[in-house]
């Protein structure tokens, strides 16, 4: 089921020091991850074309890029909520990045 693959996805990316966000999926291959605007196609259309700036882009890439997106916003809500500096799922978050633990125990810093 779906809630045990979140759940799997949740403890595996605890246990490897990797921060995991959920993104809600609205609107996630109609929204243009060019320029913003929403752009209606229905399930069969596989090739995501905006009209308003021209990107042209598989429908699941520009939902990926989307996805991604929101992810990012999300993990800057919560550093810029706690002025810099919280813990997330095993991460330390900061104003320039994740900090996360690897498998030796050391700190890598990803950039956002």
């Amino acid at each position: 089921s779906w809630y045990q693959f979140t759940e799997w996805l949740n403890y595996y990316a605890k246990l490897h020091g990797i921060v995991c966000v959920s993104v809600p999926p609205h609107f996630t291959s109609q929204n243009c991850s060019n320029c913003g605007q929403t752009v209606k196609k229905s399930l069969s259309v596989r090739t995501h074309k905006c009209p308003h700036c021209g990107y042209i882009a598989h429908r699941d890439h520009n939902a990926a890029k989307n996805i991604l997106a929101k992810g990012l916003e999300i993990l800057g809500a919560i550093v810029n909520s706690t002025e810099g500096h919280a813990s997330y799922r095993g991460a330390a978050l900061t104003e320039t990045g994740v900090k996360s633990p690897n498998a030796t125990g050391e700190s890598d810093l990803w950039r956002a």
